[in-house]
């Protein structure tokens, strides 16, 4: 078995980026092409049924990028960060960063693998999302599905700082760390 390796866990969304980079690669996309309007009743329905406890959030987020039924996902994900990258707080950027750095989100993975790949993040563990039809494959990452996921998919890390932007959704990854800060606004407050 190899050696551990230190690492810093972060989330990603409103943790090292302002905003939901999901809803944000949605408006991104839509701006350039309006005719993707023609996937908001299957994605309002999924919020819908979300809503009112019908279903579940795999499912809620796979009708919500119905989406990409209609775009190159990998070509417009790069084409978006081109334009977001200079969003990221400077506190993740990598000469920032004192340790490898490993994301855990409950965002896609084609959107985040070419700005953690741009950014050198040690590893990212995600939703994995077929991403010619938007479907999820598996569960969605987030919750105490992160730690399961971190378990199974990056073993070898011993976490030292862990950084997110919610206690409440994020708790379980937390407890991962010898240290917790929650980021508001790009700044970081110790937890522990």
């Amino acid at each position: 078995m190899g050696s551990t390796v230190e690492a810093d866990l972060y989330d990603f969304d409103k943790t090292v980026f302002p905003w939901d980079s999901g809803m944000r690669f949605w408006l991104f996309c839509l701006k350039k092409r309006p005719s993707l309007l023609r996937y908001l009743p299957v994605q309002a329905a999924g919020a819908l049924k979300f809503l009112l406890h019908l279903g579940d959030s795999a499912d809620a987020k796979s009708r919500s990028l119905a989406f990409l039924k209609g775009i190159d996902a990998a070509e417009e994900a790069a084409l978006f960060w081109d334009a977001n990258e200079r969003h990221i707080y400077p506190f993740f950027l990598p000469e920032n960063r004192p340790r490898p750095a490993v994301v855990c989100s409950a965002s896609p993975d084609f959107l985040l693998r070419p700005v953690c790949e741009r950014l050198k993040t040690e590893k990212l563990v995600c939703t994995h999302v077929d991403a010619a039809s938007g479907k999820i494959k598996g569960k969605n990452c987030k919750g105490a599905e992160k730690v399961r996921r971190l378990a199974a998919e990056a073993p070898q890390y011993r976490f030292i700082n862990v950084y997110t932007d919610s206690v409440k959704n994020d708790a379980p990854m937390l407890a991962l760390g010898e240290k917790a800060f929650l980021v508001q606004k790009g700044h970081t407050v110790p937890l522990r």
